[in-house]
């Protein structure tokens, strides 16, 4: 029989991912301690389980799973939510909390409330603009950065940035508050959707089995 397979997000939330799945009884210890050891393997395996991973930058995870390559992943709301890919979002995981922002300097606070043609940096430059062109019909430029997107409004690159925020402290120590909120981001359980109809009964029974440690219902988006 051929495995399922499950991609997983790099980064923080890999091992909470996989402390979820053993605690699960989806994933044997032993694979899992492979999983952590950050091996040069790309793909794990457990035949008694009939299931394997792959680790995937959490970016790459949405789109792994569309394809079918994956039949499951596992990766952030944010990544989710700037890939716009086709997939079925059945559970919120809880782990890798934060939030999804608008933030800049104070003074900044009533042009992000009613302004328009101003400058928003950011890492997800389709969230930005889904929150600022189509939710609020406001006017924007989107200037897409890969890291430290804090720096924009300092140096006067933009206005305001749109990322993630766990407590704060990095804003706070760079003089920037938040301004507005976008969404709470969060891990999630994806499945592709051929995989849903043609294993229905392998996912489902992986879902509950997750379900029973999380104490958690479907996600109702």
């Amino acid at each position: 029989m051929k495995p399922l397979v499950v991609a997983l997000a790099k980064g923080r939330l890999s091992d909470s991912a996989m402390e979820l799945l053993c605690r699960a009884g989806v994933v044997p210890d032993d694979l899992a301690s492979a999983i952590k050891k950050r091996s040069r393997r790309l793909i794990f395996e457990s035949r008694e389980r009939g299931i394997g991973f792959f680790m995937a930058k959490p970016s790459d995870v949405p789109t792994y799973v569309e394809y079918g390559a994956a039949d499951i992943g596992i990766a952030g709301k944010d990544a989710l939510l700037e890939s716009g890919r086709n997939l079925y979002e059945m559970l919120d995981l809880g782990f890798g909390s934060c939030r999804m922002i608008v933030a800049g300097r104070e003074a900044s606070r009533e042009l992000v409330a009613r302004g328009n043609n101003f400058r928003v940096a950011t890492k997800y430059p389709r969230i930005a603009l889904d929150y600022f062109v189509r939710r609020k019909q406001q006017s924007v430029e989107i200037i897409k950065l890969g890291g430290s997107v804090e720096l924009a409004p300092i140096v006067g690159l933009s206005d305001v940035i749109v990322d993630i925020v766990e407590t704060g402290g990095t804003l706070r120590e760079n003089g920037l508050v938040v301004l507005e909120e976008i969404a709470p981001i969060s891990a999630r359980m994806v499945v592709n959707r051929a995989s849903m109809k043609i294993e229905h009964a392998r996912i489902v029974e992986l879902i509950k089995m997750i379900k029973a440690v999380l104490g958690k219902n479907e996600c109702d988006e």
